[in-house]
Order: C-alpha cells, then sequence, then structure tokens
C-alpha cells in the first residue's frame, strides 16, 4: 500500500488537487479555530487550507512522496505544519490533544477501520468535532475514485458503531460530483459525518 501511494504522489501534478475538500472547508467555517489533525493527509491541500484559517495543524500519512508534495504546498502558501510519516496503526498522539479530527477519504481495511477510529476518539478533545466523508458502497458503480474493494468502503451503521460515543450532528450519504485533480472526478457516492465529543460534567 505505501508503495500504491508513494508512486501515486511522486507524479509532478498533485493527484486530488490542491485545493480543499469542499465538506471540509465547510465545516470548519463553522468552528473556532484551534488545534486539528489530518489523518491519512497525502499531499497536504486540506492541511494547508486550514492552517492559512488560523489553525494549529497536525497531519500523518504513510507516504514519504505524500508528506514531500505536502510541505511544497504549504510552502508556496506561506504556512507550516508538523507532518509524520508514519502508519495510522503504529501512530500515537497523546490523549484530548485536538479540537477537530479530520478523515477526509481515510479509508482503512475492516480490520483496522474500528481501531484506529477508536484512536481517533482518544485523541480528539471534549467539545472537539470528528468531521469525515468518505465513499459509501454505492461508489462502486463510479469512476471518480476510491477503493474497489467494497469492505473498505463506509455505511452509516459503521459509523454511528464507530463513533457511538460522539454526538452525531450529521450522518448523510449522499451523491456530489468531485473536482478534486484526476483522481477524483465525476459522480461519487459519499458518506458524510460530523461527530462532536461530549464534555461530561463530574457529577
Amino acid at each position: 500500500m505505501k508503495d500504491f501511494w508513494n508512486k501515486r504522489y511522486a507524479e509532478k501534478e498533485f493527484a486530488y488537487g490542491t485545493l480543499p475538500n469542499e465538506f471540509l472547508k465547510e465545516q470548519l467555517q463553522k468552528i473556532t479555530a484551534g488545534k486539528i489533525l489530518f489523518v491519512c493527509e497525502g499531499e497536504g491541500r486540506n492541511a494547508v487550507y486550514a492552517a492559512k484559517q488560523g489553525w494549529h495543524v497536525e497531519a500523518f500519512d504513510l507516504s514519504t512522496e505524500g508528506k514531500n508534495k505536502a510541505l511544497q504546498l504549504a510552502t508556496q502558501n506561506n504556512v507550516n505544519f508538523n507532518y509524520q510519516v508514519q502508519d495510522a496503526n503504529a501512530i500515537q498522539y497523546p490523549e484530548n490533544s485536538f479540537d477537530a479530527i479530520a478523515l477526509i477519504y481515510a479509508h482503512f481495511p475492516e480490520t483496522m477501520r474500528k481501531s484506529i477510529h477508536t484512536k481517533v476518539l482518544t485523541w480528539l478533545k471534549p467539545n472537539g468535532y470528528v468531521i469525515l466523508e468518505a465513499f459509501n458502497p454505492n461508489q462502486l458503480q463510479n469512476a471518480s475514485g476510491g477503493p474497489k474493494d467494497q469492505s473498505m468502503l463506509y455505511t452509516k451503521a459503521q459509523l454511528m458503531s464507530d463513533f457511538n460515543d460522539l454526538d452525531i450532528q450529521q450522518l448523510s450519504t449522499d451523491v456530489i460530483q468531485l473536482y478534486e485533480g484526476k483522481y477524483h472526478i465525476g459522480k461519487a457516492d459519499v458518506i458524510r459525518f460530523i461527530g462532536k465529543k461530549i464534555k461530561y460534567s463530574a457529577m
């Protein structure tokens, strides 16, 4: 998998463009800027956007070539952020570290998904947000990108289970038009999720 992403991100062109994901952009405009983590951030388009909006940004991906492109894009936009090259199974952050965690097309095998989403919950501060956009199983009929393995595509039931400790503020399946570089273009079946970590008061 690492070799696949390094090959894709080594191309001169930005695989998914340099503009932020529209759903992410829309959601960040509703939240006071704080500290945000981008999971499997690739070439950095979303991290750069958040940094330009005043967020303190952390990001990781397993691809060295992705990091190289992300730092190139950050330099072009006069922002900086901490970007680690690390596998999602191995990376660790302190508990209650982030005001928001973004998973934008961060697809994992079924055997990994639950454990990674559980880690995301521990990294999130009370009152923090999980922002997720990914492909749902109907995407298999489309040519606009995403895994061709149905077990890596997300359903409402999976996200409700994985993030059942969050206050779910949005959970929808949508048909959209993607214009994100040459690998995300055309009609797409996506799932969108916003969840807030409730701050429980002591009894």
